[in-house]
């Protein structure tokens, strides 16, 4: 099974492959898609999207595994990040994969076993998980990799292709991954521009 991992912005998008067979896993390909802050908001989408895309295209990926959209007071910065979350679930559905979402909680619950798991601390189990001989950088793709990792582990067997846009039965295409933890969450959502990270090899759209 392989699963897609995304952990969506608007400014940089982390992206994390993982095979699981066997009880084992190991990484595929991580990274991030960054789009620059002067670039108008529809385009930056564009791009994120044709990321995905290509990702899927490169990656043939059983399943699709984003973050569910946590709301903080920064309502701006969720609804930036809700954008992104959109033209992904878009690419995913258009390419006929089915999409699994995860709330924050539930991925730091099923990586580090602690809902309140400090990034670093993700990011060390994930290099752990998945064998690594350094931990994934940056934290966008290290977050992309554990949601991917939660899902292989709560969906396992699943991951049937869909029909492609424009075919099948209606529906939001998008599956809850286990049952729902309710409170908890990312308490660091990020505006469009806030998300740059460091380093990391983007998808080229």
């Amino acid at each position: 099974m392989v699963v897609l991992g995304i952990d969506p912005g608007t400014a940089t998008t982390g992206y994390g492959v993982v095979r699981a067979a066997g009880g084992r896993m190991e990484a595929l390909d991580s990274g991030v898609i960054r789009t620059a802050a002067g670039v108008p908001l529809p385009e930056r989408l564009r791009q994120i999207a044709a990321g995905v895309r290509e990702l899927v295209r490169r990656h043939d990926p059983d399943m699709v595994a984003v973050e569910e959209l946590f709301f903080n007071r920064n309502v701006q910065s969720a609804f930036a990040v809700g954008q992104a979350r959109g033209v992904v679930l878009l690419a995913a559905a258009e390419a006929g994969v089915e999409v699994a979402a995860f709330t924050p909680l539930q991925v730091k619950m099923a990586v580090v076993g602690y809902g309140r798991a400090e990034k670093r601390q993700v990011q060390s189990m994930v290099q752990m998980i998945l064998g690594l001989g350094k931990p994934p950088t940056p934290y966008d793709a290290a977050d992309a990799l554990a949601v991917a990792i939660c899902c292989a582990n709560s969906r396992p067997g699943a991951g049937r292709r869909r029909p492609a846009a424009g075919g099948g039965a209606p529906g939001d295409g998008v599956g809850q991954g286990g049952a729902s933890d309710g409170a908890g969450g990312r308490g660091d959502a990020r505006d469009g521009d806030a998300r740059g990270g460091d380093g990391g090899g983007g998808a080229r759209s």
